[in-house]
């Protein structure tokens, strides 16, 4: 199945958006390296595939909607109310929600092909817009990506815990794997 060109809004309904997160640091082994998913998300594309410059993705992000999935690593296992807090740090501390509600990426550039696309765009997070750019693909019906997200750009302190011995890496990995079936063209 390849893309269609045309106009499409995407959501949790069409696939995840998943940030993933690992840790640093001296005490690294105590803490986990976490999946994330963003629970409610919007996503409108203008796919032109004869010229892919002319296409163009803007997504809005509900910032107080990312839940943990999966904790690996780490001396044991998380609890749900490890979970509950590191959501809490993660809307209070990290991405301050009550002042910056929505995270939103827009596109200015868009070119590649189904095998091989590359977006380059603005990345709004905590009121801070720096560029960023995204790589995917299109296989077997699904459109895969990704984009290496370095807090420290968008004026985030990366968590850290045991004075500073337990951290989470400057990177964060988001990822999206989406379903060309489900998507709602326009």
């Amino acid at each position: 199945m390849s893309i269609t060109a045309g106009s499409y809004t995407l959501g949790p309904d069409s696939g995840r958006l998943l940030v993933k997160t690992t840790r640093t640091g001296l005490g690294a082994k105590a803490g986990h390296d976490l999946t994330l998913e963003v629970t409610r998300w919007r996503a409108d594309a203008t796919i032109d595939t004869t010229a892919p410059v002319h296409s163009s993705v803007a997504v809005e992000v509900d910032a107080d909607s990312i839940e943990v999935r999966e904790g690996t690593g780490g001396l044991k296992p998380l609890t749900s109310s490890d979970r509950s807090e590191i959501e809490r740090i993660i809307r209070e501390k990290i991405l301050h929600t009550d002042r910056h509600p929505t995270i939103t990426f827009r596109s200015t550039r868009v070119e590649g092909a189904e095998e091989s696309f590359r977006l380059e765009g603005d990345l709004t997070l905590v009121g801070v817009t720096r560029p960023v750019i995204v790589q995917g693909s299109v296989t077997g019906g699904r459109v895969h990506g990704s984009a290496v997200i370095e807090q420290s750009r968008w004026g985030i302190k990366p968590y850290s815990a045991l004075l500073g011995a337990l951290k989470l890496s400057d990177d964060v990995q988001v990822e999206f794997d989406l379903d060309l079936g489900l998507v709602a063209k326009q």
